[in-house]
């Protein structure tokens, strides 16, 4: 019976550690940095998503002029990504994003920076973004879910996946072999 409790709670403990939260500061010009939009104004639901969708169809390294603006794509490859589709906007510089939003729009003084779009679909839990940049504050930011075909993830279901059914294949082996005995 002892080891049918160290199977349960080993079990639980495999799934539990593929749900924690990872917590995450996100810096300017980082690994997570998308790209740049200088000015991002207007900066509406609708312009910041076209800014965000611009740039994830730019070519890595380079820098565009389009819709009035200075798209600076970095060199980040993030691999295939979906268009950028409006959830929600906020103001503080720590963001509970749970799991399951692809991309960030930070929006720093109006006509004086620019806009700081970051990849965070690998993220999840709290996340921290700068509070100034080019010592200009921060206005606002945006989340966007993916839109279109949905790429598939890193890998973590799989693995909490075979995890479970792994001890649910131990479970079922014990309690056969202790119900023969």
């Amino acid at each position: 019976m002892k080891t049918l409790k160290y199977l349960v709670v080993l079990a639980a403990a495999c799934v539990c550690l593929g749900a924690v939260p990872k917590a995450s500061a996100l810096l300017l010009h980082d690994n997570h940095e998308l790209g740049f939009v200088n000015y991002g104004i207007p900066s509406g639901d609708a312009d910041r998503t076209l800014y965000v969708n611009h740039l994830i169809d730019q070519a890595l390294g380079t820098t565009e002029q389009a819709d009035g603006q200075t798209y600076t794509r970095t060199t980040n490859n993030f691999g295939p990504l979906t268009d950028a589709v409006f959830a929600l906007n906020g103001t503080s510089t720590t963001i509970n994003i749970g799991a399951g939003y692809q991309y960030l729009f930070a929006k720093y003084d109006g006509p004086n920076y620019g806009s700081e779009v970051w990849y965070i679909g690998d993220l999840s839990g709290s996340i921290t973004i700068p509070a100034t940049a080019g010592g200009y504050g921060l206005s606002g930011w945006t989340l966007f879910n993916e839109g279109g075909n949905s790429v598939p993830d890193g890998g973590t279901t799989a693995i909490l996946l075979g995890a479970a059914l792994a001890g649910t294949e131990l479970l079922r082996r014990y309690s056969k072999r202790n119900a023969l005995t």
